[in-house]
């Protein structure tokens, strides 16, 4: 009995239905709904770059940073990577610096 309900129901609907003209107006209604996915994750990640950045300085972590560079670089001394060309390490470190860079500003 239900079953012949709905099929009797989809073919009516089907049989008379109209298309309502609304230039435009869903579009513009949509447009201006808050995004509210975007608000949350610019929360969120609010919310990280703070705990980072509360840890980085919990944890000393410029201290570390500058340890393991010293680190690094007293070792790439020891093993001969002190012939290297200047301009090649001048290279490195500007496109590193680069991509750091890119990679802090697509965070904000």
């Amino acid at each position: 009995m239900m079953e012949n309900n709905d099929k009797l129901l989809d073919s009516f609907f089907a049989e008379h239905r109209q298309e309502i003209a609304d230039n435009g107006f869903s579009r513009r209604v949509m447009r201006h709904l808050p995004d509210r996915t975007r608000r949350l994750s610019q929360i969120w990640t609010t919310f990280c770059f703070t705990l980072a950045l509360v840890l980085f300085i919990a944890f000393d972590g410029l201290q570390l940073v500058l340890d393991t560079l010293r680190e690094t670089f007293n070792t790439a001394v020891e093993s001969g990577a002190a012939q290297l060309d200047p301009k090649s390490l001048i290279i490195a470190v500007v496109v590193l610096l680069y991509f750091g860079y890119r990679k802090i500003s697509t965070l904000a």
